[in-house]
Parts: structure tokens; C-alpha cells; sequence
């Protein structure tokens, strides 16, 4: 840190020379990037800014406006102060107009009253500026070493958070754009009282640049990311300005962040695609002999041979946003499903089949239980991913060479269940019943033909009429048949839900007392909400 005007002014070379402050006293905080002893009159187009000017005026003119003018460019220049020895040009004090403008243009002025050397003034000056500079060079060199070694080690946002509270003695958070704290370190403070109200206190502070400091909330705040992608902001809660180095340490602990991360993706991406093209490869029969595809899957850590396979495809339940979204979202879900499957300590190829389906192969001990394992990563994948999706299964096989038979079988569950998804942690064929049959025989002229003739009247009239008497005969039915528990779901009394009733049967020609009837009827809902969500 630079020294002050102030800081001058306490060193023994300028005391002994009995300084007063004349004008300017309220900027005795500014900076002084270097001492210029100057007796010119037109000094100011050779300084560059941050300069505190010594002179004794012999060569200053004598007019006021001049004098006045003077003043007026050294301050234009950004000169941090101005020291007028006495005795030679002016005797005991300095003219009006010199001391009126140093006033106007809050330039910080000082009379020695005592002749003083100036070269000891410089020397002592220069010297703390140059021993601060090498501080901070030193400094930097250590936050250098620190932080390089953060980034070799692959250190998570803790322990880079760690270093900076450790360096700065402040509070430091890491959040991401929407706002949310992905780590903190209270340095010693109370971690409840700094994120309390967190959101909003953050969305309140937008600097317009990648490192600034807001002076209304005491943030020193820096953008995190790399490649031109922003994720996260790294925020130093000051009581303060920062200091430069306060300033290099954010933004050196938010490149090591920002490199870590992408490290990170790029290791796990490789392996999720080296996972990917082994399962696509068995899928396919791009591998001539099964035992190809066991020694590269070996080689990334998963052993096939001698194990029981079981094969599952994951899908979102919800879509939505742009198809980079969608793809941003399927490959987190590879990496939670990859993370689950670590966690549980099950060695699995975890990859995206395509842009909707994350497929697992997931060998298990002769003796385990594949229900249990499967029971588990769901779970655990539940519990770490958030967004809705579901998990399928096949049927356990013995051999790579029935892998493809097992994945066929748990991308139609993953399809059936997808579209209307009960809470089960898993899906396996004898979950769906018939309504999985149903989805298998979709495209079945026969289906589609025995559902037209069960309810074609029934859909024309509410088509013609815009009527809700389909959506009373599925309550109908869903409710087992029960009248009463049926009128309660659709919220009408009974009179007017049985006026319904003996509609649907004048529509349909049908008794719905009897029950091979409204089997029949069931079924053709069923497999008509089967064609519908496909069309959607």
C-alpha cells in the first residue's frame, strides 16, 4: 500500500522542517506514487499523476492569476500534494491566491517553515515506497506459490476459500449466478450472520466490471469462469477499500476456481464419453468379440467378466429450454449418476446413449441382489440431483453378449415409465403391467382400431359439444366403479355425476354396471392416452 500525504508528513525528514498544513486538509489521505522536486513554473506536463511536488517557488511568477494557475494544473494532473518550503521565495507564508486555489481544487498543501534538505525527504520517501513495493512483490509471489499449488492439487472451493480468509483475515463466499452459496469461510466470524438474507443482499450488488468493489455493501466482488463463461462470483466482505493486493488475491483465488472446475469437467467429460462409446459399442456390435469390450471396460475401471449385468437407461422427466440446455442437463446427470454409483462403491459405465437417455451398465457380485443396488443409486442420485427423472431397468444377464437384449428391455420401461412416472425409485418390466403392454403395442393398427370403436362416439361428442364426458367415465372407472367416491373426485353431487352416467351409456350403448364393459372401456383409455402422449 502506498503511503499517504498523511504518512509523509510523520517522517522525521519532513518534521524537522515544522510542516503546516494549509489547504487541503481533508485529502491527507491521498496516495504518493513518488516525490518530484520541481522549480519550474510549468512542472505540471511533466508529471504523470500520484506525484507530491517539493519546491521553494524561487522560479514561480508573481501574479496571482498566475500563481492561481499553477495550482490549477497540478492538480488537473493528478499531483497527490504540494510542499512549499518558506524563506526564499515567499518569507512567512504563502500568497492568498496560491492557498484559495489549492482550496478550490482540494490539492493538498504544506509549508516547511525551517529549510530542509530535499534529498532526505526523497531518500526517505522513496525508500518506503520501494520497500512496500517489494513487500508486495513478495506477497504476490506467495499468493502465486499458494494458489498454484490449489490448482495442481485440484483443490475444492473450500480449501481455496481457506487460503484467501487465511491471507485477507475477512470473510470470503463463493456463489453461483443465481445467487446461491456454494462455499463459504467466515474467517473466524459467525457464518450465520454473514449469509444471512444471502439472495437478496446479493442480487442487490451488480458491479459493471469482472473485479470491483462496492462501496455501499464493503464487497470486493470477481467474476468466476473461464472460456468466455461465467458461472459464479467470488465475494471478499471488506470494512473497507481493498488494498491492491486485497485485489490480486480475489482474482487469483477466482482463476484457480475457475481453472479447477474446468480441469474437472474436461477429466470427467473424457471419461463419460470413454464410458459412452464402450456401451454404445456392445449396444451396436461394434466390438467383434465380447471380450473386447470386457478388457476396455477393465481398462476404465469397470471388471465384466464373471459378474451378473444389469442394464438401465435414466431420463428426465421434464423438458424444456434450449437443446443445449437439455444437453447441459443430461450430461450433469451422467456425472451425478457416475457420482452415485461412486458413493455406493458399485463400479459402473455410466455415459449418454443420445441426447435423452443416460444408459448404466452396472456389473454386481454373483450374490448381490440387483433390487438392492438399484434401490441404493437411486437413492443416492435423488438425493444429490434434484431435477425429476426416472431410472429403468433390465433384466439381469450373464454374459456382454446378452447386454443389448437387457438395454432394449430397460429403454421400453424408461419409455412407458417417462410418460407417467408414479414416485418408485425404479422401474423394471413387471412394474408397468399393462399399461406397459399397452405403450409396446402403440403403433399396433389393431389397438388403435379396438380403442376407436370403444370411444370414438364418446371423443366425437365431446368434440362437437367441447364436453367433459370422457373425463367422467376415466373418474369413473379409476374409481373402481364407485359412484359415490367417483361424484367426490369430480366435484358434483350425486345427482348431477349419475345424470352424467346415464349420458356416457345412451353415447356408448353400453351398461356401466357391467363389468366386462367397463374393462373394455378402461383399456381403450389407456391405450388412447398411450397414442396422445406420443403425439405431444
Amino acid at each position: 500500500m502506498l503511503p499517504t500525504v498523511a504518512d509523509v508528513l510523520a517522517l522525521d525528514a519532513v518534521r524537522r522542517g515544522n510542516p503546516r498544513v494549509v489547504a487541503g486538509g481533508d485529502r491527507l489521505d491521498t496516495r504518493v506514487r513518488w516525490v518530484h522536486v520541481g522549480e519550474v513554473h510549468d512542472i505540471a506536463h511533466l508529471l504523470r499523476g500520484g506525484e507530491l511536488v517539493l519546491t521553494t517557488g524561487v522560479a514561480l511568477p508573481g501574479e496571482p492569476d498566475k500563481l492561481a494557475e499553477w495550482i490549477s494544473d497540478l492538480a488537473a494532473v493528478g499531483a497527490s500534494g504540494l510542499i512549499v518550503e518558506l524563506g526564499r521565495r515567499f518569507v512567512r507564508e504563502l500568497p492568498r491566491a496560491v492557498v484559495k486555489a489549492a482550496e478550490e481544487h482540494g490539492l493538498p498543501l504544506v509549508t516547511l517553515a525551517r529549510e530542509t534538505p530535499f534529498v532526505q525527504i526523497t531518500e526517505s520517501v522513496h525508500a518506503r515506497i520501494i520497500d512496500i513495493q517489494l513487500q508486495e512483490l513478495r506477497a504476490s509471489e506467495q499468493l502465486h506459490e499458494v494458489f498454484t499449488e490449489l490448482s495442481v492439487e485440484g483443490a475444492s472451493p473450500a480449501e481455496v476459500l481457506s487460503q484467501v480468509a487465511r491471507f485477507s483475515g475477512r470473510p470470503v463466499l463463493l456463489e453461483n449466478l443465481a445467487h446461491q452459496v456454494l462455499a463459504c469461510d467466515a474467517a473466524g466470524g459467525d457464518t450465520g450472520t454473514v449469509l444471512a438474507n444471502w439472495e437478496t443482499r446479493s442480487r442487490s450488488v451488480s458491479p459493471g466490471e469482472r473485479t470491483a468493489y462496492d462501496a455501499a455493501a464493503g464487497w470486493l466482488v470477481t467474476m468466476v469462469g473461464a472460456r468466455g463463461q461465467d458461472w459464479g462470483r467470488l465475494i471478499l466482505l471488506c470494512d473497507g477499500p481493498p488494498s491492491p493486493r486485497d485485489i490480486v488475491l480475489a482474482e487469483r483465488a477466482a482463476t484457480t476456481l475457475a481453472l479447477s472446475r474446468l480441469l474437472e469437467r474436461h477429466q470427467e467429460s473424457l471419461e463419460r464419453q470413454a464410458h459412452g462409446t464402450i456401451i454404445t459399442g456392445i449396444l451396436t456390435h461394434a466390438y467383434s468379440d465380447p471380450d473386447e469390450a470386457a478388457a476396455r471396460a477393465r481398462a476404465v475401471g469397470v471388471p465384466l467378466t464373471g459378474r451378473k449385468l444389469i442394464s438401465a437407461v435414466i431420463r428426465l422427466t421434464a423438458s424444456g429450454g434450449t437443446a443445449l440446455g437439455e444437453q447441459a442437463r443430461l450430461g450433469e446427470l451422467a456425472e451425478a449418476t457416475a457420482a452415485a454409483c461412486r458413493d455406493a462403491r458399485l463400479p459402473a459405465l455410466v455415459g449418454a446413449l443420445d441426447q435423452s437417455r443416460v444408459g448404466m451398465l452396472l456389473p454386481l457380485p454373483p450374490r448381490s441382489v440387483a433390487e438392492t443396488a438399484l434401490g441404493v443409486l437411486a437413492d443416492r442420485l435423488r438425493a444429490t440431483f434434484p431435477t425429476p427423472f426416472v431410472l429403468a431397468a433390465g433384466s439381469v444377464v450373464e454374459s456382454i453378449k446378452d447386454v443389448r437384449r437387457s438395454f432394449m428391455e430397460a429403454e421400453q420401461v424408461a419409455e412407458v415409465a417417462v410418460r407417467q412416472p408414479d414416485g418408485r425409485p425404479f422401474y423394471r418390466l413387471p412394474d408397468l403391467r399393462l399399461r406397459g403392454l399397452l405403450h409396446l403395442l402403440r403403433d399396433d393398427a389393431r389397438l388403435q382400431t379396438f380403442a376407436e370403436r370403444e370411444l370414438g362416439a364418446l371423443l366425437a361428442h365431446d368434440a362437437q359439444r367441447h364436453g367433459d364426458l370422457t373425463r367422467i367415465l376415466r373418474i369413473y372407472l379409476d374409481a373402481g366403479r364407485n359412484k359415490a367416491v367417483a361424484a367426490q373426485k369430480a366435484h358434483l353431487s350425486r345427482p348431477a355425476f349419475y345424470d352424467r352416467l346415464r349420458r356416457l351409456e345412451r353415447i356408448l350403448d353400453t351398461d356401466l354396471d357391467d363389468v366386462e364393459s367397463c374393462l373394455s372401456l378402461h383399456v381403450a383409455l389407456l391405450a388412447l392416452e398411450t397414442f396422445r402422449r406420443d403425439a405431444l
